[in-house]
């Protein structure tokens, strides 16, 4: 039943507006954004050295190694887990409190704040093998996942359906970021810093969600030739797009607007609408 101001309520609804309302969450959850930028602009920096032909991971794993590589890195790691696990808890916490009457959208609501909250959760695991000194290999694991999926009953139908889901969140992101739908997530200031933000979210949306589309092309090529070899992480992808006509310049773009997003993220962390 809503109340006075629109809103649902309930004993569960109500628990978690009060939580998500915690003083400390909130802060942590903006420091989310500002440390998930800062992974963002490394994997940017990443990508253009293996445009003009250096080495390195070009992913979230490459960049917490470079993290924990630096001085201070260990503590760096440790405040980018707790920022990330944060962010991840606040935003699977809104999923339940969506308002709409249209079930459909509903739905669809809960899914994707649940599933990026998800996403954050994870990456914050990882975060917390680099800070206790281990290391990760997002590559490798996409090349066990799929030789695993392709080897089992069904496994390649279950592969299509998760580069079909990847391709999937790769449109939303360029979506998101060419209709400037982002700015709802924003209170987005009305002098040129509004401006300068809304040009960096739009070009770090759009160049996030090629990324993530052509990864997701190489996860339904793998799929499709039933060859796990042909499957690739986000490094994986950005590195096969050396190889293609103009690859280099689209790469050394596609870097520059990880490294928009990661700054239009440093901003969100003061400007979100928690």
């Amino acid at each position: 039943m809503p109340n006075a101001a629109g809103m649902e309520t309930s004993p569960v609804k109500d628990a978690v507006r009060s939580t998500r309302r915690m003083r400390p969450l909130r802060f942590l959850a903006r420091a989310g954004f500002a440390v998930n930028g800062l992974v963002h602009a490394i994997i940017g920096f990443l990508a253009i050295g293996v445009a003009i032909g250096g080495g390195g991971q070009a992913d979230q794993s490459g960049a917490l190694g470079q993290l924990a590589a630096s001085p201070g890195g260990t503590l760096t790691l440790w405040v980018v887990t707790i920022g990330l696990a944060a962010l991840g808890v606040w935003l699977i916490l809104g999923a339940f409190l969506v308002r709409s009457a249209d079930g459909k959208k509903r739905v669809a609501h809960f899914l994707v704040e649940a599933g990026k909250g998800l996403a954050y959760l994870l990456l914050a695991g990882t975060a917390v093998t680099f800070a206790r000194g281990g290391s990760s290999n997002s590559e490798a694991d996409v090349d066990r996942m799929s030789a695993t999926l392709i080897a089992a009953p069904g496994g390649i139908l279950v592969l299509w359906l998760l580069a079909l889901l990847v391709i999937g969140v790769g449109v939303y992101f360029v979506v998101k970021g060419v209709r400037r739908k982002f700015v709802d997530d924003i209170d987005l200031p009305s002098d040129n810093a509004g401006k300068g933000l809304v040009a960096l979210g739009i070009f770090g949306y759009v160049a996030k969600g090629i990324a993530l589309g052509f990864t997701g092309i190489l996860l339904a090529l793998a799929a499709y030739r039933a060859n796990p070899a042909e499957a690739a992480g986000l490094d994986g992808s950005l590195k096969a797009l050396v190889a293609l006509p103009l690859g280099q310049v689209v790469l050394i773009l596609i870097g520059l607007g990880f490294m928009a997003y990661g700054a239009y993220c440093f901003v969100r962390a003061k400007v979100a609408r928690l």
